[in-house]
């Protein structure tokens, strides 16, 4: 082997190293992230519960704004022309959190984008790593969250993605079954002829991972849900709080 040859073999073993430096020190903080969430979640529970319980939701309008898939996954649900507020939603299909803020806040989030007052953007992650929780939890968000992915939008992705919620399983427990995943999306009003092979298939099970990786990376999340208005992260005492959270929107808008 000459020089020239040696050099670039040595070159291309730094890069690949390096390469595996960044991959270890990104899954680091997504762990560590992740461990903080339920340390956070345990510390603070009984606070959004309490905060769940002492408010009102308000009744669905029943209208729903236009809903598009972008490419990264992120889920836009705006009436045409709506471009801020911005209001983004982040949760895990998974997350007890996350469905108490759905039930007490979900209606308000859906109201405001039909009623042309908020973009609304989804981000439906899994927050868990693989080796948290013996693969239980996380694997039903994940089923969760690559079923999503196979509906391409509209009202079917809605309808769908609350039924994830009602239907969230005990922590660490079997549940989202492929079989209840593919029936639910069809109850939901799914129509593709691919819908039930990219579910059973788990298709989008990686892009859902990656996305999910980035986001913790870039967000900066400390767990799950998160609200975040024209960027800025929204105090769970609002969150959870319905009339507050319109207020909050409507006064961004101003």
């Amino acid at each position: 082997m000459g020089k020239a040859a040696r050099d670039q073999s040595v070159r291309d073993r730094i890069k690949a190293q390096r390469e595996e430096e960044r991959r270890r020190e990104r899954l680091r903080r997504i762990v560590t992230i992740a461990a903080a969430a339920v340390v956070t979640f345990g510390a603070i529970g009984a606070g959004w519960w309490f905060a769940a319980q002492g408010s009102k939701p308000e009744e669905s309008s029943g209208a729903l704004a236009p809903i598009s898939v972008a490419a990264d996954g992120s889920v836009v649900m705006a009436k045409p022309g709506v471009n801020k507020p911005v209001l983004e939603v982040y949760e895990d299909f998974q997350c007890p959190a996350c469905r108490a803020l759905e039930e007490t806040s979900g209606s308000t989030i859906k109201n405001l984008a039909a009623e042309g007052k908020a973009k609304v953007v989804y981000h439906p992650i899994t927050i868990f790593p693989e080796d948290m929780n013996k693969g239980v939890t996380r694997g039903n968000s994940l089923r969760a969250g690559a079923a999503a992915r196979c509906i391409p939008g509209g009202a079917p992705w809605s309808r769908f993605h609350d039924q994830l919620f009602r239907k969230q399983p005990a922590e660490n427990t079997p549940g989202f079954s492929l079989e209840d995943l593919v029936a639910w999306g069809r109850d939901a009003g799914v129509t593709d002829p691919g819908f039930e092979r990219c579910v059973t298939g788990q298709e989008k099970a990686q892009a859902h991972l990656a996305a999910s990786a980035r986001i913790l990376d870039q967000a900066k999340l400390k767990g799950t849900p998160t609200l975040k208005l024209d960027g800025k992260e929204v105090d769970n005492e609002v969150a959870f709080r319905p009339a507050e959270l319109r207020q909050e929107v409507v006064d961004a808008a101003k």
